[in-house]
């Protein structure tokens, strides 16, 4: 049996629906006990300077209440920087922002970043915080997440999971040798964005990755099928995944 890979389920668009009429309806807190309910590990959420789905509010229950840990997404602020050493959330996600995007559309750039990144992650860390940095699955962009001394590196998913044929191969093939880069550097490597039930498998195959982060796909299945159902799915197909990893581990796109 291989090391059980975790599973953090985003959780924005439950609030993203309460907001589209206001009140307190659905709640965050609640979906977090049935993530737990269902086999998830942690829970993400994005606190967005719009605060276009989650609000301070929601963040701070959340961080303070929550019956798992949490793994706060953000933008290396100073604002942002401050709310999360108030709050000191189990882990820190720090991404790019732009008030235009519909949603996250690529990775940070820790290289050209890596003066201003540096203090702020270590400032997370002398809390006991886990700052993790979303990256495009590059060597340069990985080896500047080591630099700036971040705990974690979070795979961008994206393109891998937006493309098929000989242009999915070739995604796959770039976050495959970009785990191997984060974890020989010490690193744990997590991935997320865009996975669904026909492309976990092989992301989860990945003996390097430990943590996959989902949202947005989970959150809208269970308009069909219900929270519970949907992420007992994922957390199988995860779990076929692993287990299916030969050993020693061999590394293959299917």
């Amino acid at each position: 049996m291989t090391e059980r890979l975790r599973l953090g389920v985003n959780i924005d668009h439950v609030a993203t629906l309460r907001n589209a009429r206001g009140g307190g309806h659905p709640d965050p807190l609640r979906a977090v006990e049935i993530v737990a309910q269902a086999g998830g590990d942690g829970i993400t959420a994005h606190l967005r300077e719009d605060r276009r789905h989650m609000r301070d509010a929601d963040i701070a229950a959340l961080a303070k209440e929550a019956v798992l840990p949490l793994n706060l997404e953000m933008a290396a602020t100073d604002a942002m920087g401050n709310i999360a050493l108030a709050l000191k959330p189990h882990a820190v996600c720090l991404v790019p922002e732009k008030r235009q995007e519909l949603t996250t559309e690529g990775g940070l750039d820790a290289v050209s970043g890596k003066a201003r990144l540096g203090p702020f992650v270590q400032a997370l860390a002398k809390e006991g915080i886990a700052v993790a940095l979303f990256l495009d699955p590059e060597f340069a962009q990985i080896e500047a997440a080591k630099a700036i001394g971040a705990f974690a590196v979070e795979l961008h998913t994206g393109r891998y999971c937006d493309t098929d044929g000989p242009e999915r191969a070739r995604e796959f093939r770039r976050l495959q040798e970009s785990a191997e880069r984060v974890a020989a550097l010490g690193l744990e490597c997590h991935a997320g964005h865009g996975l669904c039930f026909d492309t976990v498998g092989p992301v989860a195959a990945m003996p390097e990755v430990v943590e996959l982060n989902i949202g947005h796909f989970l959150i809208g299945e269970a308009i069909f099928a219900g929270l519970e159902a949907s992420i007992g799915k994922m957390r199988a197909l995860m779990d076929a995944a692993r287990d299916a990893i030969p050993t020693p581990a061999r590394h293959g796109f299917a």
